[in-house]
C-alpha cells in the first residue's frame, strides 16, 4: 500500500508541474514578435528523448540493474507500444483547434473506458465486476461535475455553461482516447506475457522506439517543421528553458506512471491519472473561492465513492 500512495504522490506532483510547463509552451508567446511555439512532435521528441535516458539512468543508476536482452520480437512490441504512443498525440493537439479546453478536458476524464473497451476487445481481458462500477461511477460523476459547472453572467445571474462544441473535434479526441486506450491494453499485454520487462524497461525502450520513429518523421525532406523549430528555438532562446523543464518533469512522472503500470495494471494507473485530473479541478475551485452547486457536490461524491471502492 505504501509503494501505492508513492506512485500516486509523485503522479501528483510530477504532473502537476508538468502539465503547468506544457501550457505555458503550447499557449504563452515569445519574443517581441510575440510568436508561439507550434511544433507538437518536436515536442513530443524531446520529451521522449529525455524520457528514455532518464529511464536508462533509472535502471543502471538506481536500481544498477542489467538493460534487458533484446529479441526481434521485443523489438516488434516496443515499436507497436511506440507507434501507438506516438500517433494518439497530434490527434489531441488537432482537437484543440475545432473545441475548447473544458471539453478536451471532459472527454480526457472519460479515459477509462477505452481503456476497458480496447482490453476487451485486443487482448479479451475480463475484470472483476466491481472494476466496471468503478469505471461508471468515476466517469460519470467527473462528467456530471464538468457539465454542471456554473458560471456567472452579468447581473450575477448563474446560468449552466454551454460549451460550443465540434463533431469533428470530438471524432479526434474520440481516436486520441481509442489509441490511448490501445496503448495502456498493449502495454498490459506485454507484461502479462514476458515477465522479465519491467516498468523502467517500458519506460526506456518505448520512449527510445518513439524517438526513431519520431525522428525519421522530422528527417523527412519534406516536413520543414523540425528547421522551423530550430530556428525558433534560436531566435526565442527562452522558450529552451520551458521546453527542457517540461521533458524534465514529463520524464520523472514516467517513472511513477510504469512503476504503477506493471505492477498495478492500466486500469488503476488511468483511475490515478483521472482522480488527479479532477482533484486539480476542485484544488481550483477551491483556490479561486469559486463555490460548488449542489449537482457539483453530489457528482464529487459519486467519484469519491468509486474511488473508495477500487
Amino acid at each position: 500500500m505504501l509503494d501505492f500512495a508513492v506512485c500516486v504522490g509523485g503522479i501528483y506532483v510530477c504532473f502537476l508541474t508538468w502539465s503547468t510547463m506544457q501550457e505555458r509552451v503550447t499557449t504563452a508567446t515569445y519574443g517581441a514578435d510575440h510568436q508561439q511555439f507550434k511544433f507538437t512532435i518536436v515536442l513530443n521528441l524531446i520529451q521522449a528523448m529525455m524520457a528514455s535516458l532518464i529511464g536508462y539512468v533509472y535502471i543502471r543508476g538506481v536500481q544498477r540493474k542489467p538493460m534487458l536482452e533484446m529479441n526481434a520480437h521485443r523489438w516488434k512490441r516496443f515499436f507497436q507500444v511506440a507507434l501507438l504512443s506516438s500517433s494518439a498525440s497530434p490527434f489531441g493537439y488537432m482537437a484543440l483547434r475545432y473545441i475548447n479546453y473544458p471539453t478536451m478536458t471532459l472527454a480526457k476524464t472519460c479515459k477509462m473506458v477505452p481503456v476497458v473497451f480496447m482490453n476487451k476487445l485486443l487482448y479479451r481481458r475480463h475484470y472483476p465486476t466491481y472494476k466496471y462500477a468503478v469505471v461508471a461511477m468515476v466517469t460519470a460523476g467527473v462528467s456530471a461535475f464538468m457539465l454542471f459547472k456554473t458560471s456567472s453572467k452579468r447581473g450575477g445571474v448563474s446560468t449552466v455553461e454551454v460549451v460550443e462544441n465540434s463533431l469533428y473535434g470530438l471524432l479526434l479526441v474520440l481516436i486520441n482516447l481509442t489509441i490511448d486506450g490501445a496503448v495502456n491494453s498493449t502495454q498490459d499485454q506485454v507484461f502479462a506475457e514476458d515477465p522479465e520487462i519491467t516498468g523502467q524497461h517500458m519506460m526506456c525502450m518505448m520512449n527510445l522506439c518513439s524517438t526513431v520513429l519520431m525522428a525519421a518523421w522530422l528527417l523527412n525532406p519534406f516536413n520543414p517543421e523540425l528547421v522551423s523549430a530550430l530556428r525558433f528555438l534560436h531566435t526565442h532562446p527562452r522558450a529552451m528553458a520551458d521546453i527542457g523543464m517540461f521533458a524534465v518533469c514529463g520524464s520523472l512522472g514516467q517513472c511513477f506512471v510504469f512503476y504503477t503500470l506493471a505492477k498495478f495494471g492500466s486500469l488503476t494507473l488511468t483511475t490515478v491519472t483521472v482522480t488527479r485530473k479532477f482533484l486539480t479541478i476542485l484544488i481550483s475551485v477551491f483556490y479561486n473561492g469559486h463555490p460548488l452547486n449542489s449537482r457539483q457536490w453530489s457528482a464529487t461524491g459519486v467519484v469519491f465513492s468509486g474511488i473508495a471502492l477500487d
